[in-house]
């Protein structure tokens, strides 16, 4: 554990290092953006390709979320250069962002062999699943030390306001990455041709990484301490206790706890019930309203707006006066108000009606998510806290990967449907199809949220943790 564990006197963060700590978590919302926005949209709409194709792809980003338990328990027990957090971050940053440049010309080469298939084409398939692969495990190397370094470095009631501050700062990345696209990608609306859309988008890309890779040492230089001086005492004395949670005994841990497995389902559902739709929102604007490619970017930027606000409202006003347990549901409840009417909103096939909605949505989603950030923080061991991060990064990886699998497989399982029975070629039903399963999917969310107990929770992991240490004892 790092010399600026919960366990360590003194050492807390001020409001100038959490605003800067939090440039981190907006340069991931920006990449979201660009991941979950752009790059879809382009495969889709403008290059042809099909929706359960590019949902497989874009989740192997996820898949690889397992791995966020053996970075985070690495960097509970494997320090690098007397750090146990940063040299994971900026080596995570500086991968997920030269894979981020390299996506662009394998996705154009996918395009260009789609209409050829054979070998060719499933090589260039697996290379571009492997690719967003790859990319999954930069991110989780680097954002799972991350929010271990954000439980070192505060007390239980400090967190919920750094939570509001640094979630707020990953949706002001959400909406600079939106009005980015737009304002760099404008002209390309109805734009279809590959030797134009091509180096525009890698011109962008390239300029969106080198940003990236400096805000990310910015962010981070500085805030976690080396052990050095009389630091070295206290870490010395908490070494023995993290080399001897190993990664399976890690494991053992977190699924020796009833209470951890529903609140990994809950993570799951809360997850899956806002991003389902994510992998076809802006096909849905385009497809279903009319819209361009920055006015599809747009809902993002409004979205993220919404969440700004709810993740403040909820930080500073509703969390402190309701509690933690009674805000979520709270937010649940409103997200599946949200997804009403976003379903809704595609009957009136009017952009306003759409803006609104992506408005109160990202209201709702910010409400949701302050509050089960602070009970994911809450429900994490200090002793463990990377493993417990990991252990949760996972069930929210999880989500987004089966997110944009279901989302792409139910839009063309809509529209196969739709076609078979109706003969029709109204986009609106499909997109129907992947808003009503995600309705559906929140409300699970809000019922599995009754079922979790914070007091049973600490009581069963700390009994758990006391057994593992014996048994490593003897």
């Amino acid at each position: 554990m790092s010399d600026s564990s919960p366990g360590a006197p003194g050492i807390r963060l001020g409001l100038p290092s959490t605003l800067r700590l939090g440039l981190f978590q907006g340069c991931l919302g920006c990449l979201a953006v660009i991941f979950a926005g752009l790059l879809n949209r382009v495969m889709i709409s403008e290059l042809g390709f099909p929706g359960l194709l590019v949902g497989v792809a874009l989740a192997c980003e996820q898949f690889v979320a397992p791995a966020r338990v053996l970075f985070g328990q690495l960097s509970d027990s494997h320090p690098l250069a007397g750090r146990h957090r940063t040299p994971y971050i900026w080596l995570g940053a500086l991968l997920f962002c030269s894979l981020a440049v390299l996506s662009v010309p394998l996705i154009f080469q996918v395009a260009r062999l789609l209409d050829s298939g054979g070998g060719a084409l499933l090589a260039a398939i697996a290379a571009l699943c492997g690719l967003f692969a790859a990319y999954g495990l930069a991110i989780s190397m680097a954002s799972t030390p991350y929010l271990a370094l954000l439980i070192d470095s505060t007390s239980e009631q400090e967190r919920p306001r750094a939570v509001g501050i640094i979630w707020c700062l990953l949706t002001v990345g959400i909406v600079v990455g939106a009005i980015a696209i737009a304002i760099a990608l404008g002209n390309l609306d109805g734009v279809t041709d590959p030797a134009v859309l091509q180096p525009a988008l890698m011109g962008f890309m390239v300029r969106v990484a080198v940003v990236v890779l400096v805000l990310t040492v910015t962010a981070t230089l500085g805030i976690e301490r080396p052990r050095t001086g009389s630091l070295q005492a206290g870490a010395e004395a908490t070494s023995a206790r993290d080399e001897a949670i190993t990664l399976r005994q890690s494991w053992a841990l977190v699924t020796s706890s009833r209470q951890v497995m529903v609140f990994f389902l809950f993570l799951i559902l809360f997850t899956l019930g806002l991003f389902l739709q994510d992998p076809v929102l802006e096909s849905y604007g385009a497809e279903v309203f009319g819209m361009s490619i920055a006015a599809t970017a747009s809902l993002n930027a409004l979205w993220g707006i919404g969440t700004l606000v709810g993740l403040l409202v909820a930080g500073l006003w509703i969390t402190p006066r309701l509690g933690k347990f009674a805000t979520a549901r709270l937010g649940c409840q409103l997200i599946v108000a949200s997804l009403a009417l976003l379903l809704l909103s595609g009957v009136t096939a009017q952009v306003s009606v759409l803006q609104v909605v992506m408005v109160l949505f990202g209201l709702a989603a910010g409400i949701g998510t302050n509050s089960a950030l602070v009970l994911m923080l809450d429900l994490t061991l200090p002793q463990a806290a990377g493993t417990f991060v990991g252990v949760w990064g996972l069930a929210q990886a999880l989500s987004r990967a089966l997110g944009k699998v279901f989302g792409g497989g139910l839009l063309d399982l809509g529209r196969f449907l739709h076609l078979q029975f109706t003969g029709g070629t109204d986009p609106f039903p499909a997109y129907a199809l992947v808003l009503s399963v995600e309705l559906l999917v929140a409300a699970a969310a809000l019922v599995l949220l009754g079922r979790v107990n914070l007091r049973q929770f600490r009581e069963d992991t700390g009994r758990s943790l006391s057994r593992v240490l014996a048994l490593e004892i003897g």
